[in-house]
């Protein structure tokens, strides 16, 4: 066996880097170094969480994402999931940024988490998850419950 201790860094190609750089900062990401021989920038939050943007996308591919928002299915990571400290804040900081949700606020059951889903601009997702203050102060809130 393999022993992984964390996830290290995800990796986001992007088309157009300064528009990568403008939207990761909404959440705390600051430029800590680029490649001097790739198409790469580290980008970080306070929290240590390390995102690499890979600047070489070549299309935008008329909007879409080629793993969600295509009819063919094709392998590949869908979403990077990151934990928020507060759910109602982060909606609120989504709206005041109008910053469109794609999905949620939503529970996939009564765990105690709650998802928010939106896009960076190069239409990768990104789920915001936390802990459920109170379900029934989420406004919009869906629960989805596992069927038996």
């Amino acid at each position: 066996m393999i022993d992984i201790e964390r996830v290290d860094h995800i990796g986001v190609r992007v088309k157009d880097l300064e528009r990568a750089k403008k939207f990761y900062e909404i959440f705390g990401f600051k430029q800590v170094s680029a490649a001097d021989n790739d198409a790469v920038v580290v980008i970080k939050n306070a929290q240590d969480v390390e995102l690499n943007l890979i600047y070489n996308a070549t299309t935008e591919n008329d909007g879409k994402n080629i793993l969600m928002d295509v009819d063919d299915k094709f392998a590949g990571y869908t979403h990077v999931a990151l934990r928020i400290s507060s759910v109602l804040d982060t909606l609120k900081e989504l709206q005041e940024r109008d910053i469109t949700i794609t999905q949620g606020p939503v529970a996939f059951g009564r765990d105690g988490h709650v998802s928010l889903f939106l896009r960076d601009p190069d239409r990768n997702v990104i789920e915001l998850r936390g802990r459920a203050e109170d379900y029934d102060a989420i406004p919009g809130l869906t629960v989805y419950e596992p069927e038996n």
